[in-house]
């Protein structure tokens, strides 16, 4: 399993060797040595997500309040997308900027999105899925939403695809909205979760 740590502190993209054969292809895209030594901590796994998305879908920006938000390790069965992180956390030394990875069923890699950041993808090949492993269980009222179309932000969608985006992320605060509405989590309450699920406080 190859790791790599992203530019946005909290991140990190796991690619696992593939097998391919006369009978198709085996990978383990999700693999807990590699994780604990990377991340520091366990993946606890409260609940499984799917989607199918045509191309052009964009999900997200989500995140969710701080603690105990919602951990997120993604990768791509089938088709490609590109996915991206976005740091929200107020007071980070990377707040408002983001890393993309193309995710797909060639290379079966994988994102570890960790508590307190923005997640957010586009489908680049019609029924392209994703699948997500969640910290913990989905909880309405704790979750919200950036727009991924913020200017501001400037979102690396590709500019030739039409984006395709559900009414409440295309109604969703930008990222300077939803700070002076007291949305989004502080760095330090992230750093003090995480220090606390490493054993270290």
């Amino acid at each position: 399993m190859q790791v790599r740590e992203l530019d946005i502190a909290g991140s990190w993209e796991f690619t696992p060797p593939a097998f391919p054969d006369h009978r198709g292809l085996f990978a383990a895209p999700f693999q807990e040595q590699a994780f604990v030594e990377a991340v520091g901590h366990p993946m606890r796994l409260a609940q499984t997500n799917h989607s199918v998305s045509r191309r052009g879908t964009i999900r997200g920006v989500h995140f969710a309040d701080v603690p105990p938000s919602q951990a997120k390790y993604v990768y791509c069965p089938y088709g490609a997308l590109l996915d991206v992180i976005v740091d929200i956390r107020v007071g980070s030394p990377t707040f408002g900027q983001w890393t993309s990875v193309v995710l797909d069923s060639e290379k079966f890699n994988a994102l570890y999105v960790s508590e307190g950041l923005g997640h957010s993808f586009i489908a680049l090949a019609d029924n392209t899925a994703m699948s997500y492993f969640c910290s913990e269980p989905f909880n309405p009222s704790a979750e919200h939403g950036i727009t991924p179309m913020d200017p501001a932000l400037g979102l690396p969608w590709p500019s030739d695809i039409e984006p395709i985006l559900s009414d409440k992320d295309r109604d969703a605060p930008t990222l300077a909205e939803a700070e002076a509405a007291g949305l989004l989590p502080s760095y330090s309450d992230c750093v003090a979760y995480r220090d606390k699920l490493r054993g270290l406080s």
